[in-house]
């Protein structure tokens, strides 16, 4: 009997590099982009064992809620307009905004906790990569001093709506 080894996630500048070059893609029109200003639309452009690509619009106020990606590395990269992501950090104990413009890239470790939204009137798009491919999300809400953990998905699909969460009080 053969054993099957198990692929090694990509390096965070892989993750980059892919994010990237997708990113010039749909600039040169490689792909098409679609907007939906009821539901975020996204549609995955590549999945191997390694790592999955997804290409992503959001419409004004069109967000995430505040996660993780359950273990998966990632980054991504704005290809047009300006999205706003939160991020929670540690040590700190802290949320901070920063904007994303176009041709910005953030990469994350697989501990990283954000929530990404466009708060801007022009649809934006971005590029993402999991690697490994997403399985799991980790849903939070934050009391300003903790992080609180509030639900955990099973998921391939990094824009299924999360679910209606509230803490526990």
């Amino acid at each position: 009997m053969t054993a099957h080894a198990i692929p090694s996630p990509l390096s965070l500048a892989q993750l980059v590099e892919w994010t990237s070059c997708v990113a010039d893609d749909v600039r040169a029109g490689h792909y098409a982009v679609e907007a939906d200003a009821e539901e975020r639309w996204h549609v995955r452009l590549h999945r191997d064992d390694q790592v999955d690509i997804w290409l992503i619009s959001w419409t004004t106020d069109q967000g995430t809620q505040l996660h993780d990606h359950g273990g998966s590395s990632g980054a991504f990269t704005v290809v047009s307009g300006e999205l706003s992501e939160t991020i929670w950090t540690p040590g700190v104990e802290r949320l901070a905004e920063t904007p994303r413009t176009e041709g910005d890239t953030v990469v994350f470790g697989e501990h990283y906790v954000h929530d990404v939204r466009n708060t801007a009137a022009e649809t934006a798009v971005s590029v993402h990569a999991y690697s490994p491919p997403l399985s799991l999300m980790n849903y939070y809400d934050t009391d300003g001093r903790e992080l609180i953990k509030l639900a955990s998905v099973w998921t391939d699909d990094p824009e299924e709506p999360a679910p209606t969460l509230r803490a526990v009080t």
